[in-house]
């Protein structure tokens, strides 16, 4: 059941601590993109791109994983310019694997950042790769992943409620 847990849960990928990840060794960041940086379908707003800004400047190489097509993840990394893989069959750790080989780096020195357990948070844990839960940006999302949501909740509960210090809500 410890696969089904994030390393660390946090209010929004906007408040994990690169900083610190960077000075404890770690050098990529995988991310989702929907609801994990931006609102279901949205383009890459400024928040995203000075984050994005911000992670090369401390020396980050940055992937997004998506499960997307195609254009979708094309139209939201233009502006980025970072590597990127889509139709990614998350949670197979397939994906995860080739995205570090991508940006030049290992499962133990890449983090992982997503909304979602049974996709994201699954992979990156089967994976090697230390794994963060955000709460998502907003309620728009397909009806299969608003069904995954309700199976998702007693184990995100379950989390908080053993691992309070993980928590950063």
């Amino acid at each position: 059941m410890a696969f089904l847990f994030p390393g660390y849960y946090y209010r929004s990928a906007y408040s994990v601590p690169y900083a610190k990840l960077y000075d404890e060794g770690m050098r990529g960041v995988i991310f989702d993109i929907d609801n994990t940086l931006v609102c279901h379908g949205a383009p890459a707003n400024d928040r995203a791109l000075e984050l994005m800004d911000e992670l090369k400047k401390l020396g980050y190489r940055i992937c997004f994983l998506s499960n997307n097509g195609e254009q979708r993840v094309k139209s939201f990394n233009e502006k980025i310019g970072a590597v990127y893989i889509y139709k990614a069959g998350k949670p197979k750790k397939e994906g995860y694997l080739k995205a570090c080989e991508a940006m030049g780096t290992e499962a133990s020195n890449t983090v992982f950042v997503g909304d979602q357990i049974f996709t994201d948070i699954i992979g990156a844990n089967l994976s090697g790769i230390k794994s963060f839960l955000v709460k998502r940006i907003g309620p728009k999302e397909e009806i299969q992943i608003h069904l995954k949501r309700i199976l998702e909740a007693p184990i995100v509960l379950l989390f908080r409620c053993m691992h309070k210090k993980r928590c950063r809500l």
